[in-house]
């Protein structure tokens, strides 16, 4: 199917942070240019809100990357790392990130998010069918799920200009 965008459709942009990050280092061992895909995202309409979810490990040295993220117009929710007895460890955001768009998608005409986990299938269909939103992904084609690619109305890889989305690493 073929969007149309409009100038005047009102976008909101959530983003997991820890898939795309995953993803680059898996893909390309390089880093996420989080500012370029936000320019993707919005795509010359009007940004409602950008949301990027991140998770604080207990060394705390993700601080400046959290500031970079902020300075690119993208604000910052920040869970805790959970570390189990056993040394599991776990800091998803899948449930928060699907309340935020469900709770956010009533002020906007388009939801984009970025990501590649195909837990959030369900999600764009209910965006879809009982909010009437239009719903956009962002991911790495190879690491993304089939069921999203296949839900979302477009979903745009980033692997088809990986210069502009990606970044040299610093000791990933």
């Amino acid at each position: 199917m073929t969007i149309v965008k409009h100038k005047d459709q009102r976008v909101v942009t959530l983003i997991d942070v820890p898939n795309m990050y995953h993803s680059a280092k898996a893909l390309y061992q390089k880093r996420v240019n989080f500012k370029e895909v936000l320019k993707q995202a919005v795509a010359g309409r009007k940004l409602i809100r950008a949301i990027g979810y991140v998770v604080k490990t207990e060394s705390r040295e993700e601080a400046a990357f959290f500031d970079a993220l902020v300075k690119s117009g993208i604000e910052t929710k920040i869970k805790e790392l959970q570390v189990y007895p056993g040394g599991f460890k776990k800091g998803d955001w899948d449930v928060g990130l699907a309340v935020d768009a469900i709770r956010l998608a009533q002020k906007a005409d388009v939801v984009v998010l970025v990501t590649g986990d195909g837990d959030f299938a369900p999600l764009i269909e209910y965006l879809k069918t009982n909010l009437g939103s239009q719903v956009e992904v962002i991911g790495f084609g190879r690491s993304s799920s089939s069921k999203l690619k296949e839900r979302a109305d477009e979903f745009f890889n980033l692997e088809d200009d990986p210069r502009r989305f990606l970044l040299a690493t610093k000791n990933i």
